[in-house]
């Protein structure tokens, strides 16, 4: 579950349409959980709020109260949760450098006495990146009546596993793809976003077959790409209808956003090679 959020006043205009590398912020976290989760992915909007472009199965609910807090979204999102999940990822729109492994962490560590699992990451407690039991609905409301809106009121009344850099970093893939836990770095104001925005794109693996190796060979070639369209761009391959691209010997897709993160692999394979 993602939180849209608003317009922030310290931003002045609404995070989740800033640009990042020919797509948006909230796009990318959006398919970024959705590469990381087996179920829906549902991201919660401000009253009013228009979004970007979103892949065409998120599923979007309104926050009905404005300014009441993060709180109050994650109460949003729960409830819609609820009856199709045990466990949700929760984080905002913001998070330019969330990586899959880093969520399948956070999700594991929810056993069976833990409602939620939260992040103490480069400093700080993570609510925004965190997993929550669905089952919380009804304490989060609760919560939110009697005005009491800061997460910390509700990880006061639940079971709660912290898990410091140390914890985070005992996943092997976490180590390996994420070691410094970028996957928290949000931004805030407009200095942050362009130093996140200047950062070198992620380094990924570029394979080719059948016509689209062409005089490029089939690789493996390393280059640094965000998004699909730019690992095609990376290696001069125009993506058109007869080229298709496998995400880590998976997922299978045209689609020209699909953000990418360090480590992945991916393989444009074109319509004469049986793609």
């Amino acid at each position: 579950m993602v939180l849209a959020g608003g317009r922030s006043s310290r931003m002045g205009s609404p995070k989740s349409a800033l640009e990042w590398y020919g797509s948006t912020l909230l796009r990318r976290t959006v398919s970024i959980v959705a590469r990381a989760i087996a179920g829906p992915v549902v991201v919660v909007r401000a009253p009013g709020q228009e979004l970007p472009d979103l892949p065409p199965d998120t599923e979007i609910r309104q926050d009905p109260y404005e300014g009441r807090g993060p709180l109050q979204g994650i109460a949003v999102g729960l409830a819609a949760l609820a009856e199709r999940a045990d466990v949700a990822f929760i984080c905002s729109t913001d998070l330019p450098f969330l990586h899959p492994a880093f969520i399948h962490a956070v999700l594991g560590a929810v056993g069976p006495d833990v409602d939620v699992a939260l992040p103490v990451a480069r400093g700080y407690p993570q609510p925004l990146a965190a997993a929550y039991r669905t089952s919380l609905a009804p304490l989060v409301e609760s919560l939110l009546a009697a005005d009491r809106l800061r997460p910390a009121f509700l990880f006061e009344k639940c079971r709660v596993v912290r898990l410091d850099d140390a914890a985070l970093r005992t996943d092997p893939q976490v180590a390996a793809l994420d070691p410094d836990l970028d996957s928290v770095v949000n931004v805030n104001e407009p200095g942050e976003y362009e130093v996140a925005r200047a950062r070198p794109e992620p380094a990924v693996t570029v394979e080719c077959f059948g016509s689209a190796a062409g005089r490029r060979g089939s690789g493996p070639h390393a280059v640094r790409a965000a998004t699909l369209a730019r690992a095609a761009a990376a290696i001069s391959l125009s993506l058109d209808r007869h080229v298709l691209a496998a995400l880590n010997g998976e997922q299978i897709t045209r689609d020209d956003h699909l953000p990418l993160t360090a480590g992945d692999t991916v393989a444009f394979i074109s319509s004469d090679a049986g793609g």
